[in-house]
């Protein structure tokens, strides 16, 4: 694959402030004391700020901060793990409940090295957090898991709120830009999910700025409405080191509130869409949308 030399400079919209207040410090020294990851550190998100300084929210990163996948766009570790940490779930669960927090979301990297793709350790992670704060909603952020069914049942028996997959790009660029994990495979994962159990809403992330053109941005919406996925995130993809795959192009606020508009016209029930969106980027507000479309649908169904 040929290197992309060429640097772009960063939009004034996406230079962040970074607000390093208190609860920034206390988290992170939390973070540190209960030996967890965090995938805003660990990918470098630029909302870290944000998220841990003013809404006081984190993306929890279970299963060790070794990836077996090399994804060309992540920031994440990769290699081969050495072991598999069964005490993890209790401490996430207590950093949970010691936040106060309303909505968690609970992420990983890819662990094909376990025959479950780590589907035991989310579910058990799921559960603590569940019996240690009943009224805090959790959202799932896995892998494929390998593509294998029995794993998605496994985490689904849990009953996560939300079960978040990431498609990442369009399908054109999908084998360039991600490790092992398929366009066709992360499909096929959404729609086992929403046919295990309708009554889970269904999310997915598409970063964009890699390529890809506006019509396949269109069809990329297209093919996730057709798996019935309910949410949609859009953000501006952002080189973290220069061993990374290069930026091809930095969208506008403007073409990315036109991106959520043409979403939402599609039927999803909720969409995130701006430069700095991520995956995870004010997933509290977005629980709550996908609730109330679906509980719509069925008053609808109803009469």
């Amino acid at each position: 694959m040929k290197k992309n030399t060429n640097t772009m400079r960063k939009p004034e919209w996406l230079k962040i402030k970074l607000r390093t207040n208190d609860n920034y410090k206390d988290l992170k020294k939390m973070m540190r004391g209960k030996e967890l990851h965090t995938v805003c550190e660990e990918a470098k998100c630029p909302n870290i700020h944000e998220c841990w300084a003013v809404r006081r929210t984190a993306t929890f990163m279970i299963l060790g901060d070794i990836c077996t996948r090399a994804c060309r766009f992540c920031a994440v570790k990769t290699g081969l793990p050495t072991e598999l940490d069964l005490a993890e779930p209790e401490r996430v669960a207590d950093s949970v409940a010691m936040m106060n927090l309303k909505h968690v979301v609970i992420t990983a990297v890819a662990r094909d090295d376990l025959k479950d793709g780590g589907a035991y350790v989310f579910a058990e992670t799921v559960r603590a957090i569940r019996r240690k704060s009943p009224f805090t909603s959790v959202e799932v952020l896995p892998s494929d898991m390998g593509g294998v069914e029995e794993n998605l049942q496994i985490l689904l028996d849990a009953k996560p709120d939300i079960l978040n997959h990431n498609i990442e790009t369009v399908r054109r660029l999908s084998d360039r830009v991600r490790a092992k994990a398929t366009y066709e495979r992360s499909l096929e994962f959404l729609r086992r999910g929403k046919e295990m159990n309708s009554k889970i809403p269904t999310k997915s992330s598409l970063m964009i700025g890699l390529g890809e053109t506006r019509e396949e941005i269109i069809e990329t919406m297209d093919d996730l409405r057709a798996n019935n996925v309910d949410i949609m995130t859009i953000g501006q993809y952002l080189q973290p080191t220069k061993k990374h795959l290069a930026v091809e192009k930095y969208y506008t606020p403007e073409e990315f509130a036109e991106f959520k508009e043409i979403a939402l016209s599609k039927g999803f029930s909720h969409c995130e869409s701006g430069p700095l969106v991520r995956s995870s980027y004010h997933a509290d507000e977005q629980v709550v949308s996908a609730k109330e479309r679906l509980d719509q649908v069925k008053q609808d169904q109803a009469n």
